[in-house]
């Protein structure tokens, strides 16, 4: 399945959630955010929040720094 992650094409296996998708991107959930289709997906829902073929997903993590 075709998917886009920050602007880069991406297959995924079809039944991927956005909390599975974090974790093979290696990402820590708890400092990050999600948006598929220019809507944000809520900490609570990424577990079972579904991607489906031509979604687009934005993802941001926090960047500490002085």
């Amino acid at each position: 399945m075709h998917v886009t992650v920050n602007g880069e094409p991406r297959e995924i296996t079809p039944g991927t959630t956005v909390g599975d998708l974090l974790v093979e991107l290696k990402l820590d959930k708890a400092i990050c955010a999600a948006e598929i289709n220019k809507t944000v997906v809520p900490r609570a829902q990424r577990d079972s929040r579904e991607l489906a073929e031509g979604d687009s997903i934005e993802i941001v993590t926090l960047v500490g720094g002085g």
